[in-house]
């Protein structure tokens, strides 16, 4: 029997409701999973560009909590070893918003638009893809600047939050260049990996999100969105220059998050399954090759 076959559902000692049964409570195939993923990237590319900036700038926004609560639960613990260990759940709660709540993400992107475009391999769907892309991050950052200016309102966070605050902001931009590409590698690949066990996860989804999302904390990765949040408050409040945001932040984290979701997840799990979509490609094609 095939590694990708559901469990049971051969199994001769089942009944055909059985074999149904058991075929629902079985892991999808990697083809399977393959092809629920492209086509919300189909999906997403069909969109028009304002239904995506408007989907992506509420994730724009939501990322923003990731920031706020992580910084809540800093000031409210000791200084001690374990202190980044539990803060960094307050940065899974944006990306549990943003990925349940079915908002547009740009490090998603790197997954889903991929692999039709590794599908259909032709200038349309490449230019389809690009737009999507800029469209996405131009509408996530603009969410992560309105939240970050939101949070400069005097009076709204007790002092030792907006001293853990700050404390974060000056983190994100701490590492030189090549460091935070390679963190932003890690965190890119993590982030699509999540995307595309989640077809799989079923009830497990929001537990998926936070381990994912909970390893690029701890690990303290590079991620774009979460971080521009953290780097423009970094820049607002005058603890950085826009130069450090570009060089140390953005432009690092912005093409390892591509690499590591493009080139570690999109287009090796495609590699995993390419074969086995030309070959029923081929199949399907022989009856007409025939009549003809």
């Amino acid at each position: 029997m095939p590694i990708d076959t559901p469990a049971g559902i051969r199994s001769p000692h089942l009944s055909a409701d059985e074999r149904e049964q058991a075929g629902h409570h079985a892991t999808p195939p990697a083809l399977v999973i393959h092809e629920v993923v492209r086509e919300e990237g189909e999906a997403a590319l069909k969109r028009p560009n304002a239904a995506l900036a408007w989907s992506a700038l509420a994730a724009g926004l939501s990322m923003g909590f990731s920031f706020l609560v992580q910084a809540e639960l800093l000031a409210s613990l000791p200084d001690a070893a374990w202190r980044h260990l539990v803060a960094g759940f307050g940065y899974c709660i944006g990306f549990v918003i943003v990925i349940l709540g079915r908002q547009q993400l740009f490090t998603e992107s790197t997954l889903t638009v991929v692999l039709p475009l590794l599908t259909h391999r032709n200038v349309r769907t490449l230019t389809s893809a690009l737009r999507v892309w800029l469209v996405v991050l131009a509408a996530n950052l603009a969410g992560t600047v309105a939240f970050a200016a939101l949070l400069l309102v005097p009076g709204v966070f007790a002092p030792q939050v907006v001293e853990a605050l700050e404390q974060l902001s000056v983190q994100t931009m701490a590492a030189d260049f090549w460091p935070t590409l390679l963190r932003a590698v890690f965190a890119g690949w993590l982030i699509a990996l999540m995307v595309w066990m989640l077809p799989s996860a079923r009830a497990a989804r929001l537990l998926t999100v936070l381990l994912i999302s909970y390893v690029v904390a701890i690990s303290h990765l590079s991620h774009i969105i979460a971080g521009s949040l953290e780097a423009a408050y970094a820049v607002m409040t005058g603890l950085a220059s826009f130069e450090d945001f570009l060089l140390r932040f953005f432009v690092p984290t912005l093409v390892g998050n591509v690499i590591g979701g493009v080139s570690l997840v999109a287009m090796v799990n495609h590699a995993a399954v390419a074969a086995e979509i030309d070959d029923r490609q081929e199949r399907s094609a022989k009856p007409v090759e025939r009549r003809t």
